[in-house]
């Protein structure tokens, strides 16, 4: 079982930028599809990114298009979200996900593995 461990979050101000981080660990990197999801106090758990493992076919959520990018180093077993042009409706915990699986990348249960979150808080 492959094991996650996010960092990177952070305060910043509308504007601004993050990089988040995850690391794995416990399995073969290559064999996951990796994504980011948050969850905002009192909503639920939302898709925001995925990169496919055989062919790095990405896709986002529409809200962070233009401005989140998705990228993957296998070398260093790392998944990477950074984060441009923040607005405060991006205030969440981010949890990174990994995936054996080639199914639907935005759907939360299709995810064999969570890291534990890192809090992203955007003020305006």
């Amino acid at each position: 079982q492959v094991h996650l461990v996010e960092s990177g979050g952070g305060l910043v101000q509308a504007g601004g930028s993050l990089r988040l981080s995850c690391v794995a660990s416990g399995g073969n990197f290559f064999d996951y599809g990796m994504a980011w999801f948050r969850q905002a106090p009192g909503k639920e758990r939302e898709f925001v990114a995925a990169i496919r493992q055989i062919d790095s076919l990405i896709q986002f959520l529409d809200s962070v298009k233009g401005r989140f990018t998705i990228l993957r180093d296998n070398a260093k077993s790392t998944v990477y979200l950074q984060m441009n042009n923040l607005k405060p409706e991006d205030t969440a915990v981010y949890y990174c996900a990994a995936k054996v699986s080639f199914n639907d990348q935005t759907r939360g249960g299709n995810y064999d593995a969570w890291g534990q979150g890192t809090q992203v808080t955007v003020s305006s």
